[in-house]
């Protein structure tokens, strides 16, 4: 198996509006997980993301911590709005804690009539649990399927319809 996933959806909207649904918590705690993520956007900035209520109430009722930091990891590049390369690592599950920071890449580029191309690298090596989650459920039936290609999708329904997939 690869360590690295590429995930890739085309988005009718401005690259700019794109950018700041990836990088702006005020946008991206709207879609996919619903967890605000903040970015320091510059080398060597700081990225973390914290949980949102539901994530809370759900580890409350289930028996087991949430930590108040859930992903973290660093700026390695910012070139809005095209191209956001950061460390990645998921907190929330002690296995994915305990794996290395892994290199995730965002690239928004042009694909013509207003439309952009939304790739996503996930390079994982060492990080199987990660690989794993990132991947998602991708079999038939599954709710949303998880992952990446999740997020992807809810973004482009949020940035393209205005409502997420699971609003009715």
């Amino acid at each position: 198996m690869s360590d690295t996933q590429v995930f890739r959806i085309w988005i009718k909207a401005p690259a700019e509006k794109i950018w700041q649904a990836i990088t702006d918590p005020a946008w991206n705690e709207k879609y996919g997980y619903a967890a605000p993520q903040f970015f320091e956007l510059k080398k060597g900035g700081k990225f973390h993301s914290t949980p949102n209520q539901g994530m809370r109430d759900y580890a409350e009722a289930n028996g087991f911590p949430m930590p108040e930091v859930i992903l973290d990891g660093e700026v390695l590049e910012s070139e809005p709005p095209r191209r956001l390369v950061q460390t990645w690592r998921m907190l929330m599950d002690p296995t994915t804690g305990a794996e290395p920071f892994t290199t995730l890449t965002w690239e928004i580029e042009e694909a013509g009539a207003g439309v952009q191309r939304v790739t996503i690298t996930h390079d994982t090596p060492g990080a199987p649990a990660t690989a794993t989650m990132i991947r998602g459920n991708t079999e038939a039936g599954a709710e949303g399927g998880g992952g990446w290609a999740w997020v992807l999708s809810d973004l482009k329904s949020l940035l393209e319809t205005g409502k997420i997939m699971t609003d009715a």
